[in-house]
């Protein structure tokens, strides 16, 4: 859960959206999980209003203000992973949303500071090294912190912060969570249509990319310049390298643009269109998703087939535990709220 609050909200806000569970790119479908918000569910209440204008301060948690800027930065980091921005019908309940995650995220912060828990320099080193690793180079990375208005030191702040919470949610929680054989089996055996591999692709792709929201003029900038890197890719550069040295996906790009094997229901449709269009050797000319435009380039393709349990036995006890983990990561945290003090101003 604590990587989903923290790095989501506060860390991740710098990183690229997510392509496919477990790898960064820019092509991740933008339903179910991604979306910038949940669908309303029928009879229950409409989330409460939230006004055009926000106050400076959103919440005080323990005292502790929230401030309008963390809320912005993590709603950004939402539209981000979404590839589009939250529509005035989402507005309501994403920023309720979130804001409800900034609340448990102080409060995890101020839980772990009263027990003195504190990450390692060491291990911040290690997490920052991480991140710069996932841009094809400094300029890159000092770039896109900067155009979210976040300095190197309250990236390091904040990551130690999560690193610190991570450990304390791992003391509290950890022991004890346990996933047996027969469980994990049971889930497999109701849930077997969801374990049907199918057709994949390894692709990939060159990214420009367009923020949320941008306008037409900033579009056809992007497509000119996507369009000049395919012409010199027809022209015999390496795709790799072209890759390493223009996509503007972090997650990829320092592997020459390589996502490994997709297959249609890990990408966003316009990609899967494309990239299933490809013969291995092949690629695409310009295409545009949510994300921006991209150049595919397809290198192997692999049928399909259905899975027996002991192929995906490690990811269902995986998922298995992960949901135990955040179930109880969930009920620590409603614990510190109904300790805390908690005033929500907008």
């Amino acid at each position: 859960m604590i990587r989903k609050l923290a790095l989501l909200l506060l860390v991740a806000v710098v990183l690229a959206p997510a392509c496919r569970k477990g790898a960064p790119s820019a092509v991740r479908r933008s339903d179910g999980a991604a979306a910038p918000a949940q669908a309303a569910v029928p009879g229950e209440p409409a989330a409460q209003a939230v006004p055009a204008e926000l106050p400076q301060v959103v919440a005080r948690v323990n005292g502790q203000d929230v401030q309008r800027s963390e809320l912005d930065m993590a709603v950004k980091a939402v539209e981000d992973r979404a590839g589009s921005a939250v529509s005035p019908e989402q507005r309501d309940a994403l920023y309720r949303q979130v804001l409800d995650r900034l609340v448990g995220y102080h409060l995890l912060v101020q839980e772990a500071r009263r027990r003195k828990i504190a990450a390692p320099a060491a291990d911040v080193d290690d997490q920052i090294a991480d991140m710069r690793r996932q841009f094809p180079n400094e300029a890159a990375f000092s770039d896109l912190l900067q155009s979210r208005g976040v300095t190197l030191e309250q990236l390091r702040a904040d990551t130690a912060d999560t690193l610190a919470v991570n450990r304390m949610l791992q003391s509290e929680i950890e022991p004890g969570l346990a996933v047996t054989e027969a469980e994990a089996r049971a889930f497999f055996e109701q849930n077997q249509a969801r374990f049907r591999q199918g057709d994949a692709v390894r692709a990939s792709h060159i990214l420009v990319r367009v923020e949320a929201g941008a306008d037409a003029a900033v579009k056809a900038q992007a497509r000119a310049r996507a369009e000049r890197l395919l012409a010199e890719l027809k022209q015999g550069a390496a795709f790799s390298d072209l890759a390493k040295r223009e996509s503007q996906d972090p997650g990829s790009a320092a592997n020459g643009g390589d996502l490994g094997f997709l297959t249609r229901g890990d990408m966003v449709p316009a990609f899967a269109q494309s990239a299933f269009s490809l013969k291995p050797g092949q690629t695409s000319s310009v295409v545009e998703t949510p994300l921006g435009f991209h150049i595919i380039s397809v290198t192997a393709m692999k049928p399909g087939r259905d899975l027996g349990f002991d192929d995906v036995k490690a990811r269902v006890e995986g998922y298995l535990k992960q949901q135990a983990r955040d179930r109880k990561s969930q009920e620590f945290v409603e614990q510190l709220k109904a300790k805390g003090r908690i005033e929500i101003l907008m």
